[in-house]
């Protein structure tokens, strides 16, 4: 496992079901995040592809010029997820509490995490579910920042640096077994939201 029992550790241990429970309809990133994020999916997402958008909320920052096939999203708020026009379904369900998702095997041709991959305290079984749903060649981007809801977020991420945080996140690409070698891409900033994202396909 690529975490301990420690690591996995948030100092809010409530059910996270009840944080979440009033929608928050705002960015929890700035302007220039979400116009690096949207022009990464321009440059890897194609309008033919089927997308999970894993920890959605009621904005998917996809190209809206862009019209893919089918775009699902998960979260842990129903009213926010009713609020994004580009989902054309959605299903809630707290990840924390069964990491198992409700897809046949290689459903999706992409999966989509936006600054949330820090609450997960199972993210070994996440990547692995992720893997099993994604089609062979499939893509995984997993993007993040330096902000979060300190509480809910893993010791493991709370201790570490930015460059740790990306390491982190390959490793639980790693752990799975099933991904090709993660592209990284790291922008730190001292004026903006730093933005990273770790890219890896499906073997």
């Amino acid at each position: 496992m690529v975490l301990t029992a420690e690591e996995r550790r948030k100092l809010d241990e409530t059910d996270d079901t009840l944080f979440y429970l009033q929608p928050r309809l705002v960015t929890h990133v700035d302007q220039l995040f979400i116009w690096q994020l949207t022009n990464l999916y321009r440059q890897y997402l194609r309008p033919e592809m089927v997308i999970l958008d894993l920890m959605s909320s009621w904005v998917s920052h996809l190209p809206k010029e862009v019209k893919y096939a089918r775009v699902e999203g998960h979260g842990l708020n129903a009213e926010e997820l009713a609020h994004n026009p580009q989902l054309d379904r959605f299903f809630v369900q707290n990840l924390n509490q069964n990491q198992h998702l409700p897809y046949e095997d290689a459903t999706f041709d992409a999966v989509l995490n936006t600054v949330s991959v820090q609450y997960l305290q199972y993210p070994e079984a996440v990547f692995r579910e992720i893997a099993r749903i994604l089609k062979p060649g499939g893509i995984a981007i997993v993007s993040f920042s330096n902000r979060m809801f300190f509480t809910k977020a893993i010791q493991a991420w709370i201790n570490a640096s930015e460059k740790e945080r990306v390491e982190l996140v390959k490793s639980y690409f790693a752990d799975s077994g099933m991904f090709g070698e993660p592209e990284v891409i790291a922008r730190p900033s001292w004026f903006s939201d730093p933005f990273y994202a770790v890219i890896a396909r499906r073997k």
